[in-house]
């Protein structure tokens, strides 16, 4: 069966706060809003459009991006659309389409970043609600080196 390609790049500021929430099994799932700003001019005068998306981010991508951005933060995300079905308080159905999130970054048009290497999950198994292990390389830490950049910072 062939798949579509179903990809999408959004920036713009967040809306609100990432909120962390974890599964059942401890994955964990950030949930934010985004603005996306477009200007354009009709007849010579300049007209604003803003449009609204609701994005989730799995896994350590979501715990990265809720500890990293903020409300107002100007973020890129890259993912794909998804359209889910769902009832309200009054029992009638909706549909919604969201943004899954495959990646998620600061902009840094207008700002700068620090960033920290976060340690990998070992066996892909999630670190809970904590965050679980250090940031970055700690003194005395016994993780072997990078496979690929060694023991050199990759950029």
């Amino acid at each position: 069966m062939a798949s579509n390609s179903n990809s999408i790049t959004l920036v713009g500021n967040l809306t609100r706060d990432p909120e962390l929430r974890y599964t059942a099994g401890g994955r964990a799932l950030a949930s934010f809003g985004i603005a996306v700003n477009r200007r354009y001019q009709v007849n010579g005068e300049w007209q604003e459009q803003v449009s609204y998306f609701n994005v989730t981010a799995w896994g350590d991508l979501g715990e990265n991006a809720a500890a990293s951005l903020s409300k107002g933060s100007r973020a890129i995300v890259f993912g794909r659309l998804e359209q889910r079905d769902y009832e309200n308080r009054e029992g009638e159905k909706r549909s919604v389409v969201e943004v899954v999130a495959e990646e998620v970054g600061a902009s840094l048009r207008w700002a700068q970043a620090q960033l920290e290497r976060t340690q990998r999950s070992e066996g892909g198994a999630p670190r809970g609600p904590s965050g679980g292990g250090s940031r970055g390389g700690s003194a005395g830490s016994s993780n072997a080196p990078d496979p690929v950049y060694g023991d050199e910072e990759p950029f």
